[in-house]
């Protein structure tokens, strides 16, 4: 299975290369009017191809972030209530609460 790998790898490798080879004419681009920059075409796309994965690794980063955040308060209130004696609670609140999980022991 490793080498099944290793030569999907290898296809998809020079298949790029393949494809940059074919598109080294040059591109130029033009910043606001301010400013112009010529490079082959394939290195425009492939900084193009950065800045995307760069753009979504940064909002995965910030997502988990929020969500361990979340999570740890989560945990820190469960486990302030399992400390504090439970002096009534609202009904249906309880764990398995609701239609079909009715009290057998009264």
């Amino acid at each position: 299975m490793a080498f099944l790998r290793w030569v999907a790898i290898a296809v998809v490798f020079l298949a790029l290369l393949y494809l940059s080879l074919q598109n080294s004419e040059r591109a130029t681009l033009r910043f606001f009017n301010l400013a112009q920059w010529e490079a082959p075409l394939v290195v425009v796309v492939f900084i193009a191809f950065a800045c995307g994965v760069a753009a979504g690794l940064l909002a995965g980063a910030l997502r988990a972030a929020r969500l361990k955040r979340q999570v740890t308060r989560l945990r820190r209130e469960q486990r302030s209530s399992e400390s504090s004696p439970v002096t009534g609670s609202a009904p249906g609140t309880s764990p398995a609460s609701g239609p079909g999980f009715g009290r057998s022991d009264f």
